[in-house]
């Protein structure tokens, strides 16, 4: 493996870890009992949610990067929230 490879395998790494907590938000998986162990079937299931749960955090964070130098739209007068 190049070191451009691993580079980059490594900040992958490090992205998905410093989006861990909305990833994990955004999957909104309930804790387990303490004490209480996951089948392979259970765990698989969790597992498939983060995975599905980390493309979407990745892509909100894209958004609102694209956004940031955007105007901010304010909601239209007699709209439900104003």
């Amino acid at each position: 493996m190049s070191n451009e490879t691993v580079d980059r395998q490594q900040q992958e790494m490090r992205n998905f870890m410093s989006l861990l907590p909305l990833t994990v938000e955004i999957a909104g998986l309930p804790d387990t009992e303490q004490g209480r162990f996951l089948n392979e079937g259970q765990m698989e299931v969790r597992a498939n949610a983060i995975k599905n749960a980390y493309k979407l955090a990745k892509r909100l964070v894209r958004d609102v990067a694209k956004e940031v130098g955007q105007p901010v739209q304010q909601p239209a007068h007699g709209s439900a929230h104003g």
